[in-house]
């Protein structure tokens, strides 16, 4: 479990270091194509002072998309007991509890650490799963805001923003050193780079929900509970799907599965790791587990 890990964290590393190498080259493709770059930086530390205060604001940013309203112990025994029980075996802090309105199933959690985190469950996922797989999912929400998963996907998200207004200011200014031959390689670049920033800003985002269901498993002890409830959330999620807003989409990444209709176009494209792929690693741990 442990090697697993180890390569699921390098990944995330490395897919930062591509996005860093990305915005450097951009960079200077801009400065050698300006003399005076000095907006450029006051622009990209705009983008990133935005970015930093929806981090600072996560919780309540992704509860008001959702329409979530807070729950009392009283209204919700039993997500509670559950949930107390986890942090207390974490040896955290108990964060605050919602419940969105909506059928989809589907659960997330927020929050730029585990002092001021908030869990969130759909009505629909109270209604579908057992008190073990309810646990399995808690659980894999839960390590998502251990891991500072929030933080490092809105590191990932200021990145490719940075790297998308880089890339625009490169397609303004780049070309201006035609008699260098410099300018066509600088718009092919200018070109690519949002799109690459993209891909690997998902890429992240996948390896995040791997770690999540690894270490949510670990938490519970329990990775067959978490499964069962992935395969239930995966065949009833189609049916009851959330309607796409822009809104719904910036929360849609913190989601345990994709609240929306249809599979994405390929697994380039998508904020989730294939269920059956997650599904498959649960059940092989389980066996690792059984064996020791």
């Amino acid at each position: 479990a442990m090697n697993r890990r180890l390569s699921n964290t390098t990944k995330t590393v490395g897919l930062f270091a591509l996005m860093w190498a990305i915005l450097l080259a951009l960079g200077a493709a801009i400065s050698a194509g300006t003399n005076d770059s000095l907006w450029l930086w006051i622009f990209a530390g705009m983008g990133v002072i935005s970015t930093f205060v929806t981090y600072w604001n996560s919780a309540t940013l992704a509860l008001k998309q959702m329409n979530a309203y807070p729950v009392t112990r009283e209204a919700a025994p039993g997500l509670y007991a559950i949930v107390e029980d986890l942090t207390s075996r974490a040896g955290m802090p108990m964060p605050s509890i919602w419940i969105a309105p909506t059928q989809n199933p589907n659960a997330f959690a927020t929050g730029r650490n585990p002092q001021n985190a908030a869990v969130c469950c759909t009505e629909g996922i109270l209604q579908v799963l057992d008190e073990r797989e309810l646990r399995g999912v808690l659980g894999h929400e839960l390590m998502h805001v251990y891991n500072r998963d929030i933080l490092t996907s809105s590191v990932a998200a200021a990145m490719a923003g940075l790297i998308t207004s880089l890339a625009q200011w490169a397609l303004l200014f780049g070309g201006r050193d035609r008699d260098r031959g410099a300018g066509f390689p600088a718009i092919i670049a200018a070109l690519a780079a949002p799109m690459i920033a993209s891909i690997v800003q998902l890429g992240i985002s996948r390896s995040r929900e791997y770690d999540a269901d690894e270490d949510g498993a670990l938490l519970t002890n329990d990775p067959v509970g978490l499964a069962m409830a992935l395969n239930k959330i995966d065949n009833l999620g189609r049916q009851a799907p959330m309607e796409r807003t822009p809104d719904r989409e910036s929360a849609s990444a913190m989601m345990i599965a994709n609240p929306f209709r249809g599979k994405d176009m390929t697994k380039l494209f998508s904020t989730h790791p294939p269920m059956e792929d997650r599904i498959a690693r649960l059940h092989a741990m389980q066996e690792e587990m059984n064996q020791q």
